[in-house]
């Protein structure tokens, strides 16, 4: 269950508690998990005058009642038949971003405790409990639990978005989601002089509700250091789903900066690779290249398989004129932001007029993206851009649909 679902599950609780009237609908939803038979009544005796209780004796037995209901918090015990407290706490956010883990344990360690801080729980109890130890933390947890749900509620119904999860164990079931359903999004790119369809940018997308822009599932990727295997599989899909339009037909797929660190995008084995002479490799100007080293000479390897080099959002990011020379890209993608009411901005006219010739200069071709009207397209047009991307043009789609010819 996603922390939308989740979201939505609690106004609905909520709901049933004004219209029920009971006390028990009234109380915060408790999920204590803890094998030891006496413990665990002993917990419910203290703990159900404030908390409507489900207990479970094992991992499997939480398991199965997170995936039926949603909680206000839960209390674990780490050492678990059939799973520990910590596996627990991974498995929780596969259904639940948002509540809160307590775990509890007898035999205390650092390691055990690095990675229940790590994962996001909310804290670490260590058995025998000190007096009122146990219904503080909970009073406190179940309170800032409901707070994060009315937050994500109040980020989705504001259009703003999803917020990410907060702690790692969330944020990474969201992103293996991300991972497991991403797909792919085609845009035309047209030459400048006939308007034909020469290309398409790959776009990365995904079914994942917690991430629903290209942009979340990066931020999740660079959080939990795993821009590489994002980056891998997004390759794998291009290269399993782009067909030329022509034999010098390209594709141009986006690289993060951290990827020009990752081994596998040099392999003459990898998939990507197989198509490679079809490829421009877009390395946005909004990453860190100068974090990167030896630029030129991962520049010069990727070229050595057969892929052209471009730099994109150019205008718009962080790019210093260092990275920019080692990169020697083929081709240039000015950033939308320069594009846009470019017929009504003398100052942007001049800015890619200027970044035009200079390109041209250095044998560099330009594509203008973000083109969205007819008076962009003209003035465009009259500056000599060799390429063209952008609504006007034709919208990402899933299959490879040639954009309209303009001429």
């Amino acid at each position: 269950m996603t922390g939308f679902m989740a979201s939505t599950r609690e106004l609905q609780r909520d709901d049933g508690r004004r219209g029920d009237g009971s006390p028990e609908a009234a109380k915060p939803r408790l999920l204590l998990v803890e094998d030891d038979d006496a413990l665990r009544r002993s917990l419910v005796r203290i703990l159900r005058r404030e908390y409507a209780i489900d207990e479970a004796a094992d991992g499997q037995q939480a398991v199965e009642k997170l995936t039926n209901r949603t909680f206000d918090v839960v209390l674990s015990d780490i050492n678990l038949p059939h799973a520990s407290g910590v596996d627990l706490l991974r498995k929780v956010r596969d259904y639940d971003l948002d509540v809160p883990v307590i775990l509890m344990t007898g035999q205390p360690s650092i390691e055990t405790a690095i990675q229940a801080v790590d994962l996001g729980a909310f804290t670490y109890l260590r058995k025998p409990f000190e007096n009122g130890a146990v219904e503080q933390a909970l009073s406190r947890a179940s309170k800032l639990g409901r707070l994060a749900r009315i937050k994500r509620e109040a980020l989705t119904t504001g259009g703003d978005g999803a917020a990410l999860a907060g702690d790692r164990a969330g944020l990474t079931a969201s992103f293996e989601r991300a991972l497991d359903t991403l797909w792919l999004a085609f845009q035309p790119i047209l030459d400048g002089r006939t308007q034909r369809t020469v290309g398409f940018e790959a776009l990365m997308r995904c079914k994942e509700p917690s991430m629903p822009t290209p942009g979340a599932v990066l931020e999740a990727a660079e959080r939990l250091d795993r821009i590489h295997e994002l980056g891998r599989r997004v390759r794998e899909r291009v290269a399993a789903s782009f067909v030329p339009p022509a034999p010098d037909g390209m594709i141009f797929v986006n690289l993060h900066a951290a990827e020009l660190s990752d081994p596998e995008l040099y392999s003459d084995k990898s998939p990507l690779s197989q198509i490679a002479r079809h490829v421009v490799l877009e390395i946005t100007e909004r990453s860190a290249l100068e974090d990167v080293a030896e630029t030129r000479d991962r520049a010069a390897a990727l070229r050595k398989l057969g892929y052209r080099i471009a730099i994109d959002d150019l205008g718009a990011g962080y790019a210093g004129l260092t990275s920019f020379a080692n990169l020697e890209p083929e081709v240039v993608k000015l950033d939308m932001s320069l594009v846009r009411g470019i017929e009504d901005s003398p100052v942007r006219y001049r800015i890619v007029e200027g970044i035009t010739d200079l390109c041209r200069s250095l044998s560099m071709k330009v594509v203008a993206e973000g083109i969205e009207t007819l008076p962009e397209f003209d003035q465009i047009q009259q500056l000599g851009c060799d390429y063209l991307q952008g609504y006007l043009f034709g919208r990402p789609k899933r299959a490879l649909v040639a954009g309209t010819q303009r001429a």
